[in-house]
This record gives C-alpha cells, structure tokens and sequence, in this order.
C-alpha cells in the first residue's frame, strides 16, 4: 500500500488548467477536505480498517487558484528540444544540430523564440546570414515560444495515459 500512496497525481485548476503534480497521498487528503474531487483514478484502490478510496490519477481542486508561470529560459538546448532534433529546413535528424536564426542577426534578427530554429549543419552552412527568400528555403514550422506544458512533457515521467489529453499531448 506504502507504495501505491507514492504515486503521481496530476493536479488540475478549477477550470482544467493542469496546475502541478503530487502524490495520491496528498491528493486524499485533498479530496477527504473537500479541497477536490476525482477525475480520473487508478485501476487500483487505497483502504483502511473503515474505509475504502479509489486511488486518484487526475484530481480538479474546486476553487481556481491563480499562479504565475516560470518562463522557460532561451537556450540552444531548449531550442533543439522545442523542434525535436529536427531540421526545420530539410526535416532530417541525422548529424549535430544547431540553431539558426530565420532572420539573420545582420539584418536585425534577435535572439528570441520567434527567430531561433533547429537547423542541420549543411542547411545551416547553406542558408548562411541570408534570409529564407535569399536563400530559396522554407521552414517546415514555424517557431513560436513554448507553453508552459512543454517543460511538464519534458521534465515529468508521464505515468497514466490518460494525463496527455490534459497536458495537451494528444
């Protein structure tokens, strides 16, 4: 039982905004309170000498609580994560990977989500300080910056199936 009262819970606002991550203990304890009730549940349940509980996956609290996001930091390896190591120009995966900035520092490119790109060697090298119409290249996607939700999808083991389509990962 110690170990089934360890597990993860994913922790939603009032409006179904995920919120954090906590242990099915604590989430009881939310739920005994009043504090929130179960959307989701293990397959398995929790008992005691008088009582018996479903152990929940997913939990909505009741009242919305108003936090401020950490903003993710702008960095090549946060770059290369957002694209998923793969080449915004040509769409390989294979070989190092860089980033490019889509409108190129010389010509008043900054260096924000919005501009910054994974790129292969060889797209990187043949792009040079030009722009994509210079160079007669493409993005596959566009960039734009990150929600909040790709640090969670990148940070946290997801252990319930069911969590994705509240992360938005479905």
């Amino acid at each position: 039982m110690v170990g089934s009262l360890n597990r993860t819970c994913l922790v939603l606002n009032q409006n179904y905004e995920p919120l954090s991550i906590t242990q099915v203990k604590r989430a009881l304890c939310l739920i005994y309170l009043g504090k929130a009730e179960i959307v989701e549940q293990y397959g398995f349940g929790i008992h005691t000498v008088s009582n018996s509980f479903t152990a929940p996956s997913i939990l909505r609290l009741l009242y919305f609580i108003h936090i401020k996001r950490p903003n993710l930091p702008l960095t090549k390896r946060n770059i290369l994560k957002r694209d998923k190591y793969i080449c915004q120009y040509c769409g390989t995966k294979n070989g190092p990977m860089t980033t490019d900035h889509v409108i190129p520092k010389k010509l008043g490119g900054k260096d924000t989500w919005e501009n910054l790109v994974c790129a292969c060697v060889k797209c990187n090298n043949r792009k040079g300080e030009r722009t994509l119409e210079q160079a007669d290249m493409e993005l596959l996607r566009h960039p734009k910056r990150p929600h909040f939700f790709f640090i969670v999808h990148n940070l946290v083991r997801i252990p319930d199936p069911k969590w994705k389509q509240y992360l938005f990962l479905e």
